[in-house]
């Protein structure tokens, strides 16, 4: 009877225990409910100002809290320092661990940052929201796979964050978005990789590590897995081949998935911009290794195989546009690439008749196996080779008694033009006026596209040899000295009687302009005689006048960029960009304009063919002067050979 009291007396105490618990936890919890929160938070314009000076909102939206991952729960629940009403303006922080205790034990680290004592490291809601709290599956969720990029973009997206942390990468999530991932995400794919199935470890967003850590999904080590989560049948033929067979031995060498394809930025390979296109594939990502002097040397891969494939048939042909034609993946694969003495490798001897006749049907072996790259111009076959020689030695002869041939008639032809009756159109020191100018120049030009194109082969050619290019930038520059030089003279000429008669001369008029519209009236036909000029026509008043303002501009210009450091410490970079824009195509501009426009009226055209000998005589034939400049006054002034525009 005894022991049943003592047992219904130990379960009354059990019971008057748990209801003690009860009440205090409902007193507790109760103190501040829900409805007395509202009654401030409740009001959408209640801000406060934080530590960083920003203005932030106290609002709380409770329809968005109703249907949250929270719904039911008090207030108090997170906010547990909160114990009366009103409470203190500083209060602790929310503690999401007392919950999701696995998840903080978790949350070491996310990327190079510790949690507690890095800055700016995101919180819980930072990434999962605050009251509005969903499922990962729920599309409206902050951490929904279609909306992580907006969500990590909060940060990654941040300037001043990424400029204070050193992140490699100013738009992640923009370039992202340029993706085919991104584009796929953007299109509602859920199953489209975003940010976590990239940088997340061991399967959870909150073991995000950064590069350098051996556990990281990102290191190089471990992208070919992390890569492999989605595309499993393109990581197994990636072992398989020699990168990856590299990678699994530890060299950090090795090319992986981000090295050919990109990283946030991955396109197609059948977007023309993409570095694995057919149209890019070789310069754009194999030869940064396959070109590389030090992996040569390191790996005993032969160099050149960029440039011999670049000047074989393929090669010329995908440089043309071709995008069909076969290019370094075509042949050796994509993933699964083998070294050619793998007996399974699309290069192997045995293979290759194989291989190239995917695009070559009916290939005999002995043209599958001719060797694609060599040494750019070399046969393996030696008789060919006797046959280049040959050629070239032909080539050379041949076409050296052409040249020879055509000087000698040239000659011939202009000492004809020379003959006969002649009328002085420059004097001495004026064709030496011309010649400077002439010879300063054409090695401006040459020397100074040479930079602009410098792989050309007339720039390798000119200035390939060991220190040929510090050689080039004299000569620009000697050569910009002289023009200017030049210049001077020419207008100390111009106070000469003669200079003045000059400029008299040279200076456009109104009838300048009728007769331009006169000459293409003539030249379209509706008129029957061409205009007649004086001593100068107005295709010689525009090249001279060219000719001043070129001077002028190259020569300002030129010397910003020659005494570039000086010119910063009075203007600001953007001028100097300017400068070199301004100098670059008026290079452009004279240089044309001397080709199309000068070399026409002196050389090219009918009436002064094979060419006006007055640039190196100082005199042009009577026929050809009273052809071209029939109104010179001068003409009418005494006997054919007196100088033209003198007094004398």
């Amino acid at each position: 009877m005894n022991g049943r009291k003592s047992k219904d007396l130990l379960n009354g105490n059990i019971w008057l225990i748990l209801g003690l618990t009860a009440l205090i936890s409902v007193f507790l919890s109760g103190s501040v409910t829900a409805q007395e929160c509202l009654e401030c938070h409740g009001d959408n314009t209640l801000t406060k100002i934080d530590p960083a000076g920003h203005e932030v909102s106290l609002y709380f939206n409770d329809s968005l809290f109703q249907v949250s991952a929270h719904a039911g729960l008090d207030c108090a629940s997170c906010h547990t320092g909160i114990t009366e009403i009103p409470h203190a303006e500083d209060l602790p922080d929310i503690n999401c661990g007392e919950c999701h205790s696995s998840e903080t034990e978790t949350y070491l680290w996310h990327g190079r940052l510790k949690v507690g004592v890095g800055q700016d490291i995101p919180a819980c809601a930072d990434c999962h929201g605050a009251h509005d709290i969903l499922p990962s599956s729920n599309k409206g969720s902050h951490t929904n796979p279609l909306n992580l990029p907006t969500t990590c973009g909060r940060c990654h997206e941040d300037v001043d964050i990424v400029k204070k942390h050193h992140i490699p990468m100013e738009k992640p999530v923009e370039v992202f978005e340029s993706s085919v991932h991104g584009q796929a995400s953007l299109g509602g794919i859920y199953l489209a990789a975003t940010c976590n199935d990239c940088h997340s470890s061991n399967g959870t967003a909150h073991i995000i590590l950064s590069p350098g850590d051996v556990r990281s999904s990102i290191n190089h080590f471990n992208i070919p897995k992390t890569c492999g989560r989605c595309h499993s049948s393109i990581e197994s033929d990636y072992w398989e081949g020699i990168h990856g067979d590299l990678t699994a031995k530890g060299e950090t060498d090795s090319p992986v998935c981000t090295d050919c394809h990109g990283e946030h930025g991955i396109l197609s390979p059948s977007d023309p911009r993409s570095p694995v296109s057919p149209a890019r594939i070789a310069e754009a990502t194999c030869s940064p290794c396959h070109e590389s002097a030090r992996l040569n040397e390191k790996y005993g891969v032969p160099s050149g195989r960029l440039k011999s494939w670049v000047d074989s048939y393929h090669g010329l042909k995908s440089r043309a546009g071709d995008l069909t034609v076969a290019n370094c993946a075509s042949c050796h694969g994509a993933h699964r690439i083998l070294p050619h003495t793998d007996p399974s490798s699309s290069v192997n001897v045995a293979n290759l008749q194989k291989m190239c006749g995917h695009c070559h049907p009916g290939i005999t072996p002995a043209i599958a196996n001719t060797p694609i790259h060599g040494t750019p111009g070399v046969s393996t076959t030696p008789v060919a080779n006797v046959v280049r020689y040959i050629y070239v030695v032909a080539i050379v002869i041949i076409i050296g008694a052409m040249v020879i041939h055509w000087l000698l008639d040239l000659r011939k032809q202009i000492k004809k033009v020379s003959e006969g009756k002649q009328i002085q159109r420059m004097t001495i020191g004026e064709v030496w006026q011309h010649t400077i100018l002439m010879i300063s120049f054409i090695a401006l030009v040459i020397s100074g596209f040479s930079l602009r194109f410098s792989e050309a082969w007339w720039v390798q050619f000119l200035f390939g040899f060991e220190g040929g290019f510090p050689v080039r930038g004299i000569i620009h520059r000697v050569a910009a000295v002289v023009l200017v030089l030049a210049a001077i003279w020419h207008f100390i000429w111009l106070s000469s009687h003669r200079g003045r008669q000059f400029m008299k001369d040279i200076f456009p008029t109104r009838a300048d302009f009728a007769q331009f519209f006169q000459m293409a009236g003539y030249n379209l036909g509706i008129r029957k005689e061409p205009p007649k000029f004086a001593r100068f026509s107005y295709v010689e008043k525009a090249e001279y006048w060219a000719l001043v303002w070129g001077t002028a501009v190259m020569a300002l210009t030129g010397f910003f960029l020659w005494f570039d450091n000086v010119a910063v410490k009075w203007f600001p970079k953007g001028f100097l960009d300017v400068m070199l824009v301004i100098h670059y195509y008026e290079a452009w501009l004279a240089t044309l304009a001397i080709l199309i426009w000068h070399m026409y009226s002196t050389v090219f055209s009918p009436s002064v063919y094979p060419m006006n000998p007055s640039w190196y005589t100082g005199k042009m034939p009577a026929e050809m002067y009273h052809h071209e400049h029939p109104l010179d006054p001068a003409l009418r002034e005494g006997p054919a050979e007196k100088p033209v525009g003198s007094k004398e």
